[in-house]
């Protein structure tokens, strides 16, 4: 998933899931908690990736399952978007990263990242600068 597709969330929390990701999330996908260089946002997974993270969690022994990896889990939503395409986020979902009105929908490789507008505004300001992108790009590999 790539791209940064801005959206307005409507007054019943529901959003639009932007056509360039519609095939790539599928008929249902899965938002949770996320975080992205100390940024609050929430994470949206393909049902695919949301067993795969499910199964890695479960072969964990008991004593390496966190409360903060528990929490993941606990407070996620399995979204099945309407004709219109729209999916609804609990309001937990919303305070936990400060989402209001504005948004921005980002690709972030195999998931999808939700992040209130300004949020997302300040963590390109932080991190779109030569060096960063420089440390990103040897990071994986490039």
């Amino acid at each position: 998933m790539i791209g940064k597709y801005p959206a307005k969330l409507d007054d019943k929390n529901r959003l639009f899931v932007p056509a360039k990701l519609r095939g790539e999330l599928g008929a249902d996908f899965f938002v949770t908690l996320g975080v992205n260089c100390g940024h609050r946002c929430l994470t949206v997974y393909t049902s695919e990736d949301w067993d795969t993270l499910g199964k890695n969690y479960n072969a964990l022994p008991i004593s390496q399952r966190s409360a903060a990896t528990s929490l993941i889990f606990m407070n996620a939503t399995e979204c099945a978007p309407d004709k219109q395409f729209r999916f609804t986020l609990t309001q937990f979902l919303l305070d936990y990263a400060g989402i209001g009105r504005d948004v921005m929908i980002v690709g972030r490789a195999g998931q999808a990242e939700i992040w209130a507008a300004e949020e997302f505004t300040a963590f390109e300001r932080e991190n779109l600068t030569p060096e960063k992108l420089l440390e990103s790009l040897e990071a994986i590999g490039l």
